[in-house]
């Protein structure tokens, strides 16, 4: 069973709901058999660069609200990390844009390091002092301590033409699947679940995907009690 995660690290919802989400898929008990894919979406893909900003002043600038506001969300916002077990700096945040780091996510994802590299994204944006956007360098750090090759990482990050393609076709799916937001969990491609849930929505929604799955069908003509076949043990050999 595959679960399709979009997200944004900019997202401070995102990196809660997706330590909620792993928390239900640790009691699922097919965890095993769960693929887990993250894919991605931009809250912000209009944003150069190299305009980054404090978060502060991004929340007031887009949400119309005063400095005092936007540092009471992030307030809680840090509670509610922390019930989750998270880091979360309150203070001294940055915003920017997160193109390239959805590009090496696709560059992780093709070598089996997707998951550590999304983890490491997370903790560094939202629980580290040194900031996470327009700094290549840094990039390529985080892409290191997540398994990853330095020259493939570096490569990577240097083209902003490597793994763009990957990142539209998530963000266009995204759109013809009816998210407006993140974080977007499809199961199975039977269903959505929007937003950061509590954990005991995810593992109802695991539970009823997994208790849906269909097996599979054989057809048979009921003459012939099946056709040849190779197996394990070897082929059937024609007794006429």
């Amino acid at each position: 069973m595959r679960v399709e995660i979009w997200t944004d690290i900019a997202c401070p919802w995102c990196y809660v709901g997706k330590a909620r989400f792993e928390k239900a898929l640790a009691d699922f008990p097919h965890r095993e058999a769960v693929e887990v894919v993250h894919r991605s979406f931009e809250l912000d893909p209009g944003r150069a660069k190299d305009d980054v900003q404090p978060v502060l002043t991004m929340l007031s600038r887009k949400y119309g609200m005063t400095e005092a506001q936007a540092q009471a969300g992030e307030d809680n916002l840090g509670a509610q990390a922390a019930a989750e077990g998270l880091a979360y700096r309150t203070r001294d945040r940055d915003h920017g844009n997160t193109f390239d780091m959805h590009r090496l996510l696709h560059f992780a994802k093709e070598h089996g390091r997707q998951g550590e590299l999304i983890q490491r994204l997370y903790e560094a944006n939202f629980a580290e002092e040194r900031s996470l956007f327009n700094d290549d360098e840094r990039l390529v750090e985080i892409a290191v301590a997540a398994g990853l090759d330095e020259d493939g990482a570096r490569k990577v990050v240097a083209d902003p033409d490597a793994y763009a393609d990957e990142v539209r076709a998530d963000e266009h799916e995204a759109a013809q699947l009816g998210a407006n937001g993140v974080p977007f969990f499809v199961i199975d491609r039977k269903y959505g679940v929007s937003g950061a849930q509590p954990s005991e929505v995810f593992e109802r929604a695991l539970t009823r995907a997994w208790g849906e799955r269909t097996p599979l069908k054989l057809l048979d003509d009921g003459a012939t009690g099946g056709g040849d076949a190779c197996g394990p043990d070897g082929c059937a050999v024609p007794q006429h």
